[in-house]
């Protein structure tokens, strides 16, 4: 299985909001094993942008703790598979785990219909 798998970090950790991180992991994967970590800088966020920046690098999945709706249907329609409501974790060890089909998904952590703070992501 190949693949390039993208996950938006902060501070060496997965974010909790894929639109307000730091850099993106981007993961490729050969044969089930990882064979490269690269860690980009995003441009600036603007709403619908990512998707689109992302499935420049040939990208086919994206792991996120939360994400909007739009978001993931944008994704979607870049023929990338959106993983939402993962841990957080260093990026390696959550490829690793969703290579292992060990990766737990839980709640989306950042629903747009509800106005709260969670580390960097403010509505």
């Amino acid at each position: 299985m190949n693949k390039k798998i993208a996950l938006p970090m902060e501070n060496g950790l997965l974010c909790a909001h894929f639109g307000h991180c730091q850099t993106f992991a981007i993961v490729t994967v050969e044969n089930n094993v990882i064979t490269e970590v690269k860690e980009l800088v995003p441009p600036e966020h603007v709403p619908g942008l990512y998707p689109k920046w992302v499935a420049g690098f040939g990208v086919t999945d994206v792991i996120t703790g939360g994400m909007g709706q739009k978001a993931i249907t944008l994704f979607n329609q870049q023929n990338i598979n959106a993983f939402v409501g993962a841990p957080i974790k260093p990026a390696k060890e959550l490829v690793t785990d969703f290579l292992a089909n060990k990766l737990n998904l839980s709640a989306n952590y950042c629903n747009h219909n509800e106005h709260h703070e969670h580390g960097s992501c403010k509505h």
